[in-house]
Protein backbone atom coordinates (compact mmCIF):
# COMPACT_ATOMS: atom_id res chain seq x y z
CA UNK A 1 0.00 0.00 0.00
CA UNK A 2 1.56 3.78 -1.26
CA UNK A 3 0.11 6.24 0.75
CA UNK A 4 -0.47 9.45 -0.89
CA UNK A 5 0.37 12.91 0.78
CA UNK A 6 -0.22 16.18 -1.44
CA UNK A 7 -2.35 18.04 0.15
CA UNK A 8 -0.63 18.57 3.79
CA UNK A 9 2.64 18.38 2.75
CA UNK A 10 3.66 21.72 1.89
CA UNK A 11 1.57 23.03 5.39
CA UNK A 12 3.89 20.03 7.08
CA UNK A 13 6.95 21.75 6.02
CA UNK A 14 5.65 25.26 6.85
CA UNK A 15 4.92 23.49 10.41
CA UNK A 16 8.95 23.04 10.92
CA UNK A 17 10.52 26.17 9.98
CA UNK A 18 7.59 28.26 12.68
CA UNK A 19 7.40 25.71 14.95
CA UNK A 20 10.66 23.73 15.58
CA UNK A 21 13.39 24.13 17.78
CA UNK A 22 15.76 24.68 14.66
CA UNK A 23 14.45 25.09 11.62
CA UNK A 24 17.41 24.73 9.91
CA UNK A 25 15.95 21.49 8.14
CA UNK A 26 19.70 19.80 7.11
CA UNK A 27 20.55 20.53 10.89
CA UNK A 28 17.60 18.75 12.03
CA UNK A 29 18.00 15.72 9.56
CA UNK A 30 21.32 15.39 11.02
CA UNK A 31 20.48 14.89 14.99
CA UNK A 32 17.16 13.51 14.84
CA UNK A 33 17.66 10.69 17.09
CA UNK A 34 14.98 8.39 15.30
CA UNK A 35 15.40 9.63 12.08
CA UNK A 36 18.87 8.38 10.63
CA UNK A 37 17.61 4.53 9.68
CA UNK A 38 14.47 6.07 8.20
CA UNK A 39 16.01 8.94 5.95
CA UNK A 40 15.25 7.34 2.83
CA UNK A 41 11.59 7.25 2.98
CA UNK A 42 11.38 10.43 4.79
CA UNK A 43 13.03 11.84 1.65
CA UNK A 44 10.89 10.40 -0.60
CA UNK A 45 7.84 10.99 1.16
CA UNK A 46 9.33 15.24 1.06
CA UNK A 47 9.91 15.09 -2.27
CA UNK A 48 7.53 12.93 -3.91
CA UNK A 49 4.79 13.30 -1.50
CA UNK A 50 4.52 9.14 -1.26
CA UNK A 51 5.60 6.54 1.13
CA UNK A 52 5.30 2.73 0.52
CA UNK A 53 4.39 0.78 3.74
CA UNK A 54 3.93 -2.38 2.58
CA UNK A 55 7.01 -4.08 2.15
CA UNK A 56 8.19 -2.74 5.48
CA UNK A 57 8.23 -4.77 8.49
CA UNK A 58 5.97 -3.57 11.88
CA UNK A 59 8.59 -2.02 13.79
CA UNK A 60 10.39 -0.17 10.71
CA UNK A 61 6.78 1.27 10.39
CA UNK A 62 6.70 2.32 14.10
CA UNK A 63 9.74 3.91 13.79
CA UNK A 64 8.73 5.62 10.82
CA UNK A 65 5.70 7.23 13.01
CA UNK A 66 8.25 8.19 15.62
CA UNK A 67 10.46 10.17 13.35
CA UNK A 68 7.10 12.15 11.63
CA UNK A 69 6.09 13.18 14.57
CA UNK A 70 9.42 14.54 15.70
CA UNK A 71 9.58 16.01 11.95
CA UNK A 72 6.16 17.79 12.64
CA UNK A 73 4.47 15.63 9.44
CA UNK A 74 1.10 15.65 10.90
CA UNK A 75 -0.56 14.17 7.82
CA UNK A 76 2.01 11.66 7.55
CA UNK A 77 1.31 10.61 11.36
CA UNK A 78 -2.15 10.39 11.51
CA UNK A 79 -2.06 8.17 8.00
CA UNK A 80 1.55 5.93 9.44
CA UNK A 81 -1.18 5.42 12.99
CA UNK A 82 -4.15 4.61 11.33
CA UNK A 83 -2.04 1.93 9.07
CA UNK A 84 -0.44 0.29 12.13
CA UNK A 85 -3.75 -0.17 13.47
CA UNK A 86 -5.67 -1.22 10.20
CA UNK A 87 -3.08 -3.17 8.27
CA UNK A 88 -0.68 -4.31 11.00
CA UNK A 89 -2.77 -5.43 13.41
CA UNK A 90 -1.04 -8.66 14.50
CA UNK A 91 1.93 -7.18 14.68
CA UNK A 92 0.65 -4.66 17.03
CA UNK A 93 -1.37 -7.19 19.19
CA UNK A 94 2.02 -9.43 18.96
CA UNK A 95 4.38 -6.75 20.08
CA UNK A 96 2.43 -4.25 22.03
CA UNK A 97 4.58 -4.11 25.09
CA UNK A 98 7.26 -2.84 22.44
CA UNK A 99 4.51 -0.12 21.22
CA UNK A 100 3.16 0.97 24.38
CA UNK A 101 6.99 1.47 25.74
CA UNK A 102 7.15 3.29 22.43
CA UNK A 103 3.95 5.63 22.49
CA UNK A 104 2.96 5.77 26.31
CA UNK A 105 2.41 9.27 27.79
CA UNK A 106 2.60 11.00 23.98
CA UNK A 107 -0.57 12.72 23.56
CA UNK A 108 -0.66 12.65 20.00
CA UNK A 109 -0.44 8.86 20.00
CA UNK A 110 -3.94 8.52 21.52
CA UNK A 111 -5.51 6.33 18.98
CA UNK A 112 -2.70 3.66 18.92
CA UNK A 113 -2.65 3.61 22.95
CA UNK A 114 -6.24 3.43 23.28
CA UNK A 115 -6.39 0.62 20.33
CA UNK A 116 -3.08 -1.10 22.00
CA UNK A 117 -4.82 -0.95 25.52
CA UNK A 118 -8.17 -2.13 24.69
CA UNK A 119 -6.80 -5.19 22.67
CA UNK A 120 -5.28 -5.99 26.35
CA UNK A 121 -8.21 -5.74 28.45
CA UNK A 122 -10.01 -8.30 26.35
CA UNK A 123 -7.52 -10.71 26.12
CA UNK A 124 -4.67 -10.08 28.12
CA UNK A 125 -3.41 -14.00 28.23
CA UNK A 126 -0.63 -13.37 25.06
CA UNK A 127 0.22 -10.03 26.38
CA UNK A 128 1.19 -11.41 30.25
CA UNK A 129 2.63 -14.18 29.01
CA UNK A 130 4.80 -13.19 25.94
CA UNK A 131 8.35 -12.97 26.77
CA UNK A 132 8.53 -9.41 26.10
CA UNK A 133 6.07 -8.67 28.87
CA UNK A 134 9.22 -8.30 31.98
CA UNK A 135 10.05 -5.46 29.89
CA UNK A 136 6.65 -3.31 30.29
CA UNK A 137 7.42 -0.03 31.69
CA UNK A 138 6.02 0.27 35.26
CA UNK A 139 4.01 3.32 35.23
CA UNK A 140 2.30 1.12 31.97
CA UNK A 141 1.66 -1.96 34.25
CA UNK A 142 0.35 -0.38 37.49
CA UNK A 143 -2.40 1.47 35.44
CA UNK A 144 -3.61 -1.55 33.56
CA UNK A 145 -4.12 -3.52 36.48
CA UNK A 146 -6.24 -0.54 38.07
CA UNK A 147 -8.55 -0.58 35.03
CA UNK A 148 -11.96 -2.38 36.14
CA UNK A 149 -12.00 -3.38 32.75
CA UNK A 150 -8.84 -5.45 32.42
CA UNK A 151 -10.11 -9.26 32.07
CA UNK A 152 -7.95 -11.19 34.12
CA UNK A 153 -8.01 -13.34 37.38
CA UNK A 154 -6.68 -11.86 40.41
CA UNK A 155 -4.80 -14.42 40.60
CA UNK A 156 -2.75 -14.22 37.01
CA UNK A 157 -2.49 -10.59 38.35
CA UNK A 158 -0.58 -11.80 40.76
CA UNK A 159 1.57 -14.09 39.70
CA UNK A 160 2.32 -11.70 36.29
CA UNK A 161 3.19 -8.79 38.61
CA UNK A 162 5.75 -11.40 40.52
CA UNK A 163 6.42 -12.01 37.39
CA UNK A 164 7.36 -8.55 36.28
CA UNK A 165 9.26 -7.70 39.49
CA UNK A 166 11.86 -10.30 39.14
CA UNK A 167 12.76 -9.57 36.11
CA UNK A 168 12.83 -5.81 36.71
CA UNK A 169 14.99 -6.47 39.95
CA UNK A 170 18.43 -7.79 39.54
CA UNK A 171 18.88 -10.62 42.67
CA UNK A 172 15.71 -11.24 42.75
CA UNK A 173 15.17 -14.45 39.62
CA UNK A 174 16.54 -17.34 42.76
CA UNK A 175 13.35 -16.53 44.40
CA UNK A 176 11.51 -18.50 41.60
CA UNK A 177 12.62 -21.83 42.59
CA UNK A 178 10.86 -21.10 46.03
CA UNK A 179 7.47 -19.62 43.97
CA UNK A 180 7.10 -21.91 41.41
CA UNK A 181 7.48 -25.12 44.02
CA UNK A 182 3.65 -25.97 44.12
CA UNK A 183 3.46 -25.20 47.56
CA UNK A 184 1.38 -22.23 46.96
CA UNK A 185 -2.17 -22.80 48.87
CA UNK A 186 -5.43 -23.95 46.73
CA UNK A 187 -7.58 -20.84 45.43
CA UNK A 188 -10.66 -20.05 44.12
CA UNK A 189 -11.08 -19.37 40.49
CA UNK A 190 -12.99 -15.53 40.44
CA UNK A 191 -14.64 -14.10 37.90
CA UNK A 192 -13.17 -11.25 36.21
CA UNK A 193 -13.42 -7.79 38.52
CA UNK A 194 -16.27 -6.19 36.24
CA UNK A 195 -18.08 -7.65 33.06
CA UNK A 196 -19.31 -5.23 30.50
CA UNK A 197 -23.14 -5.48 29.79
CA UNK A 198 -23.70 -7.33 26.85
CA UNK A 199 -21.05 -9.70 27.08
CA UNK A 200 -21.65 -12.89 25.50
CA UNK A 201 -21.43 -15.67 28.13
CA UNK A 202 -20.85 -18.57 26.22
CA UNK A 203 -19.17 -21.73 27.11
CA UNK A 204 -17.39 -21.60 23.40
CA UNK A 205 -15.65 -18.55 22.94
CA UNK A 206 -14.39 -15.99 25.71
CA UNK A 207 -16.08 -12.30 26.35
CA UNK A 208 -13.66 -10.84 24.31
CA UNK A 209 -14.80 -12.00 21.24
CA UNK A 210 -18.19 -10.89 21.70
CA UNK A 211 -16.85 -7.68 20.68
CA UNK A 212 -15.28 -8.66 17.93
CA UNK A 213 -18.94 -9.79 16.59
CA UNK A 214 -20.35 -6.81 17.58
CA UNK A 215 -17.87 -4.90 15.67
CA UNK A 216 -18.96 -7.47 12.66
CA UNK A 217 -22.39 -6.56 12.83
CA UNK A 218 -21.73 -3.19 12.63
CA UNK A 219 -20.30 -3.59 9.41
CA UNK A 220 -16.43 -3.75 9.96
CA UNK A 221 -13.99 -6.29 9.03
CA UNK A 222 -10.89 -5.88 10.71
CA UNK A 223 -12.61 -4.90 13.91
CA UNK A 224 -10.59 -2.32 15.12
CA UNK A 225 -12.61 -1.81 18.30
CA UNK A 226 -11.93 -4.68 20.45
CA UNK A 227 -14.55 -2.61 23.11
CA UNK A 228 -17.52 -2.70 21.16
CA UNK A 229 -19.95 -3.49 23.65
CA UNK A 230 -23.31 -2.04 22.08
CA UNK A 231 -25.14 -4.97 21.45
CA UNK A 232 -27.04 -7.58 23.85
CA UNK A 233 -26.38 -11.40 23.59
CA UNK A 234 -28.62 -13.12 25.00
CA UNK A 235 -28.43 -16.99 24.92
CA UNK A 236 -31.77 -18.37 23.45
CA UNK A 237 -30.50 -21.99 22.52
CA UNK A 238 -27.64 -24.38 24.08
CA UNK A 239 -27.70 -28.28 22.35
CA UNK A 240 -25.88 -29.66 25.40
CA UNK A 241 -29.09 -28.45 27.94
CA UNK A 242 -31.68 -28.36 25.25
CA UNK A 243 -30.33 -31.54 23.22
CA UNK A 244 -29.61 -31.96 19.46
CA UNK A 245 -33.02 -31.54 18.12
CA UNK A 246 -33.88 -29.37 14.73
CA UNK A 247 -37.25 -28.95 16.04
CA UNK A 248 -36.53 -27.02 19.32
CA UNK A 249 -33.76 -25.19 18.36
CA UNK A 250 -36.01 -24.11 15.46
CA UNK A 251 -38.91 -23.49 17.82
CA UNK A 252 -35.85 -21.55 20.63
CA UNK A 253 -35.39 -19.47 17.68
CA UNK A 254 -38.39 -18.26 15.86
CA UNK A 255 -39.29 -15.15 16.50
CA UNK A 256 -35.97 -13.70 18.75
CA UNK A 257 -35.06 -11.50 15.92
CA UNK A 258 -31.61 -11.44 14.35
CA UNK A 259 -29.35 -13.86 16.52
CA UNK A 260 -25.62 -15.28 16.49
CA UNK A 261 -25.07 -19.42 15.61
CA UNK A 262 -21.84 -20.16 17.13
CA UNK A 263 -20.30 -24.23 16.82
CA UNK A 264 -17.52 -25.84 18.23
CA UNK A 265 -16.46 -29.17 16.80
CA UNK A 266 -14.62 -31.99 17.79
CA UNK A 267 -11.36 -30.31 16.51
CA UNK A 268 -11.94 -27.05 18.66
CA UNK A 269 -12.41 -24.69 15.78
CA UNK A 270 -15.01 -22.66 15.85
CA UNK A 271 -17.34 -21.82 13.17
CA UNK A 272 -20.46 -19.53 13.01
CA UNK A 273 -22.71 -17.20 11.37
CA UNK A 274 -25.27 -14.02 11.91
CA UNK A 275 -28.97 -13.73 10.90
CA UNK A 276 -29.51 -10.27 10.93
CA UNK A 277 -33.25 -10.85 9.95
CA UNK A 278 -34.22 -14.01 12.27
CA UNK A 279 -36.69 -17.20 12.18
CA UNK A 280 -40.66 -16.12 11.62
CA UNK A 281 -41.44 -19.48 9.58
CA UNK A 282 -41.57 -18.29 6.44
CA UNK A 283 -40.76 -21.61 4.77
CA UNK A 284 -38.11 -20.06 2.11
CA UNK A 285 -35.09 -18.71 1.37
CA UNK A 286 -34.38 -15.34 2.74
CA UNK A 287 -32.47 -12.46 1.20
CA UNK A 288 -30.06 -10.14 4.02
CA UNK A 289 -27.48 -7.62 2.44
CA UNK A 290 -26.22 -7.98 6.45
CA UNK A 291 -25.34 -11.52 7.06
CA UNK A 292 -21.95 -12.91 7.47
CA UNK A 293 -19.67 -16.52 8.20
CA UNK A 294 -17.01 -16.95 10.70
CA UNK A 295 -14.48 -18.58 12.54
CA UNK A 296 -12.20 -18.57 14.82
CA UNK A 297 -9.43 -20.77 16.04
CA UNK A 298 -10.25 -21.53 19.39
CA UNK A 299 -12.17 -19.83 21.63
CA UNK A 300 -9.97 -17.14 22.63
CA UNK A 301 -8.42 -16.76 19.11
CA UNK A 302 -7.90 -12.74 17.96
CA UNK A 303 -5.24 -13.67 15.33
CA UNK A 304 -6.86 -16.09 12.72
CA UNK A 305 -10.36 -14.88 12.90
CA UNK A 306 -11.92 -14.92 9.49
CA UNK A 307 -15.14 -13.48 8.22
CA UNK A 308 -17.14 -14.24 4.95
CA UNK A 309 -19.76 -11.73 4.12
CA UNK A 310 -23.00 -12.47 1.88
CA UNK A 311 -22.13 -11.72 -1.83
CA UNK A 312 -25.33 -12.60 -3.81
CA UNK A 313 -27.93 -12.06 -1.55
CA UNK A 314 -30.58 -14.59 -3.43
CA UNK A 315 -29.93 -17.50 -0.90
CA UNK A 316 -28.47 -15.70 2.26
CA UNK A 317 -30.63 -17.41 5.06
CA UNK A 318 -32.95 -20.64 5.11
CA UNK A 319 -35.83 -20.05 7.28
CA UNK A 320 -37.86 -23.43 7.17
CA UNK A 321 -39.26 -25.28 10.37
CA UNK A 322 -40.19 -28.53 8.26
CA UNK A 323 -36.66 -29.67 7.32
CA UNK A 324 -34.45 -31.45 9.65
CA UNK A 325 -32.24 -28.03 9.08
CA UNK A 326 -30.94 -26.01 12.39
CA UNK A 327 -29.66 -23.31 9.64
CA UNK A 328 -28.39 -22.68 6.76
CA UNK A 329 -26.13 -19.89 5.44
CA UNK A 330 -26.48 -19.82 1.39
CA UNK A 331 -25.14 -23.76 1.97
CA UNK A 332 -21.70 -22.74 2.85
CA UNK A 333 -22.41 -23.45 6.78
CA UNK A 334 -25.33 -25.64 7.76
CA UNK A 335 -25.93 -28.94 10.06
CA UNK A 336 -26.16 -32.38 8.18
CA UNK A 337 -27.81 -35.37 10.05
CA UNK A 338 -25.42 -37.19 12.23
CA UNK A 339 -24.56 -34.22 14.22
CA UNK A 340 -22.32 -33.14 11.58
CA UNK A 341 -21.50 -29.40 10.31
CA UNK A 342 -21.03 -28.47 6.44
CA UNK A 343 -18.38 -25.89 5.71
CA UNK A 344 -17.35 -24.53 3.24
CA UNK A 345 -19.60 -26.74 0.06
CA UNK A 346 -21.21 -24.01 -1.45
CA UNK A 347 -19.45 -20.91 -2.69
CA UNK A 348 -22.45 -19.03 -4.34
CA UNK A 349 -23.47 -16.80 -1.91
CA UNK A 350 -20.60 -16.28 0.64
CA UNK A 351 -17.45 -15.59 0.31
CA UNK A 352 -15.38 -18.56 1.16
CA UNK A 353 -13.11 -18.25 4.46
CA UNK A 354 -13.03 -22.30 4.93
CA UNK A 355 -11.14 -22.84 2.25
CA UNK A 356 -12.01 -27.29 1.06
CA UNK A 357 -15.11 -27.75 1.75
CA UNK A 358 -15.23 -30.75 4.98
CA UNK A 359 -17.83 -32.11 7.30
CA UNK A 360 -17.03 -31.91 11.22
CA UNK A 361 -18.90 -33.30 14.10
CA UNK A 362 -20.23 -31.35 16.56
CA UNK A 363 -19.70 -30.87 20.19
CA UNK A 364 -21.35 -27.57 21.00
CA UNK A 365 -23.63 -25.05 19.20
CA UNK A 366 -24.88 -22.17 20.99
CA UNK A 367 -27.47 -19.60 19.55
CA UNK A 368 -27.79 -16.15 21.24
CA UNK A 369 -30.46 -13.43 19.91
CA UNK A 370 -28.71 -9.99 19.03
CA UNK A 371 -30.23 -6.79 20.58
CA UNK A 372 -29.05 -3.18 21.07
CA UNK A 373 -28.61 -1.97 24.25
CA UNK A 374 -31.32 0.62 24.12
CA UNK A 375 -33.88 -1.78 22.70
Amino acid sequence: MTLVFHSGLSKDLLSILKDADDYDVIIQFKFLKNLTIWIYDLLRYIYTGELDLTKQSGEDILGLLVSSDELLFDELFDRIQDYLIEKQTIWVQNYSVLVLNTVFQRPSYKKLQDYCLKSICENPEPFISSKMFPLLDKDILFGLLKWDDLQIREIDAWNCLIKWGIEQTPGLGKLEKFYYKKALPITTTLPPRTRKSGSLTSTIIKPGLANILSDWIDGSDIATNLNNDKYVFNLIYLMSRDRFDSGTFYNKCVGQGPFVVLVRTHTKNIYGGYNPIGYTGRNQWLSSTESFVFSFGNDQDMYNMKIGRVTNIACSIYDSPFYDCFFNFGNMLYVTNGQRLAVGYDNRYYRNIFGEKHLSNIEEIEVFSVSGKDC
